[in-house]
């Protein structure tokens, strides 16, 4: 067969999470990664953060993961990373020079702009599913999230880091 169709394009499923124990306070962040068969799951820790920062860089450490540019779904229960793409805020804060509807700087404008970094080369379509519910991937990586900070918060506390 000769050529083949510019249009074959992997599909890859995502569920991200991200989880603080407190409101900033120590955070962790995990991901799954399926296509076809394969399964890898990912998960990182931030010493002090907030859970929205860690909602979004699941997303980017998870996109980030990807070799080459692929058809992505990614779920996330949340609300603030997937209304960001689903409603366009990330459109409105970059016509308006990152500063939101109450003319204040975006916040995690950082993190924002390395997930669109990431996030270009790919097709991404952005999926909100309910939180701590019945769905076993988004449980997994709730689990995953919050294991980076207990594990994590251990080694600080060890080392005289503290939390």
């Amino acid at each position: 067969m000769e050529g083949t169709a510019l249009t074959d394009e992997r599909t890859v499923t995502i569920y991200t999470d991200g989880a603080c124990s407190g409101n900033p306070g120590p955070g962790g962040w995990g991901a799954i990664l399926m296509y076809g068969e394969h399964k890898r799951e990912i998960s990182g820790y931030e010493a002090k953060t907030t859970n929205n920062r860690m909602e979004i860089s699941a997303a980017v450490e998870a996109l980030r993961s990807l070799k080459s540019p692929c058809h992505v779904k990614l779920h996330s229960d949340s609300a603030y990373l997937v209304n960001a793409f689903l409603q366009n805020w990330l459109g409105n804060w970059q016509r308006n020079g990152w500063v939101n509807s109450k003319k204040d700087p975006v916040e995690n404008q950082d993190l924002w702009r390395e997930l669109l970094s990431v996030a270009r080369p790919h097709r991404v379509e952005w999926i909100k599913v309910k939180g701590h519910s019945d769905n076993p991937y988004n449980n997994r990586c709730d689990e995953l999230a919050r294991a980076a900070i207990t594990n994590r918060a251990g080694i600080d506390a060890r080392d005289g880091e503290g939390l």
